[in-house]
């Protein structure tokens, strides 16, 4: 399948413009990510329609906390990744560069989710940009059947991907990693900074999608409180206090077995840190049933949003989204119709 994102140089030469890699392709040549390629002088994606695996999770998995609590998102990804983080979670699929997968067409996979019952789609597992053309035609199908669509993404787009992204795009859960740290971008991922990322929230914001940030805590290589605080600063002035942000416990895998899982009171610190800066909803994630799990109103202090794990309960918002004691509005997206089909974490496809 011919990708949109590119274009075409001399001598048969591509430049890919869905990340900010942008690899300049000779003829037969992967980019970066491995599933791009030049194919005689333009570019193709090799995991078109070639899902690697399709599960059904929570939306709060994703972590979606702030638009539809307690439904269901159709989940998928395929092989590839632009990144080469040294601690993924999913590297048997991100990290392979060979392409592997289940045909399944756009349509099919839009009639699964409705099928399954479920209220949208989200791209994930690895990099949804490196195969965005796919998550597009999905997204436009499934946006037609009223269903929404979800980014799980590091925010390393050109601009130009979150232009085409966001014909569709309804969320997008942008990714941090070591609390943004260049010199931990460099070391454990293989990018050389983590600053155009501040870029892709202000843009995806500029473009309507509804953001939230995440910030993986690795401990004693990507833990610093002063790179915590620039990056939250960061965030701020892109996006101002009202972004949904969570900071998240790392768990030892792939080449970083030799860390410890992040301590509670490091977290505990980075949300004190958050709330000091002024952010108004902060979370600590893989973390179930710790108390900042929940959603509190920021003006009286009342749970909005009871958390434990993946499963959530909306008691104190009212249909509109505000708060039902003082009436502060939180720009919470409810659904108050959840439709019972399908189970948690069901996986369908997956290698």
């Amino acid at each position: 399948m011919e990708a949109v994102l590119y274009t075409k140089d001399r001598d048969q030469r591509v430049t890919c413009t869905a990340c900010l890699r942008r690899c300049r392709l000779g003829p037969g040549q992967p980019g970066f990510c491995g599933i791009r390629v030049n194919s005689g002088g333009k570019l193709d994606l090799l995991t078109y329609s070639m899902p690697y695996s399709i599960q059904i999770d929570p939306i709060e998995k994703k972590p979606v906390l702030h638009m539809l609590p307690g439904t269901r998102i159709l989940s998928l990804g395929t092989t590839g990744c632009n990144y080469a983080c040294q601690y993924c979670q999913n590297y048997s699929m991100s990290q392979r560069k060979d392409v592997q997968g289940t045909r399944i067409e756009p349509r099919e996979i839009v009639k699964l989710a409705i099928e399954l019952g479920c209220s949208g789609i989200a791209y994930t597992y690895n990099e949804p940009t490196v195969f965005m053309e796919f998550a597009h035609d999905v997204g436009m199908l499934a946006k037609e059947k009223g269903l929404i669509n979800i980014f799980v993404s590091n925010g390393y787009e050109t601009p130009e991907a979150i232009e085409y992204a966001s014909t569709f795009l309804d969320s997008m859960t942008i990714d941090f990693k070591g609390n943004a740290g260049n010199a931990f971008y460099r070391k454990y991922i293989s990018v050389p900074s983590a600053d155009p990322i501040f870029d892709t929230i202000e843009k995806a914001i500029t473009e309507g999608i509804h953001v939230e940030v995440t910030d993986l805590v690795v401990p004693e290589v990507g833990d610093s409180l002063e790179d915590a605080r620039s990056m939250i600063r960061k965030i701020k002035a892109k996006a101002g206090t009202s972004v949904p942000l969570s900071f998240l416990r790392f768990h030892p895998d792939y080449k970083m077995m030799n860390l410890p899982s992040t301590p509670l009171n490091t977290l505990e610190m980075h949300y004190a840190l958050a709330k000091e800066e002024g952010m108004q909803f902060v979370y600590l994630g893989n973390i179930p049933g710790h108390v900042n799990e929940s959603t509190y109103c920021p003006v009286c202090g009342s749970m909005l949003i009871y958390r434990n794990g993946f499963s959530s309960d909306v008691r104190g918002l009212d249909k509109n989204g505000n708060c039902k004691k003082c009436g502060f509005s939180s720009g919470i997206v409810l659904r108050y119709k959840p439709n019972k089909a399908g189970s948690l974490s069901t996986s369908i496809l997956t290698r």
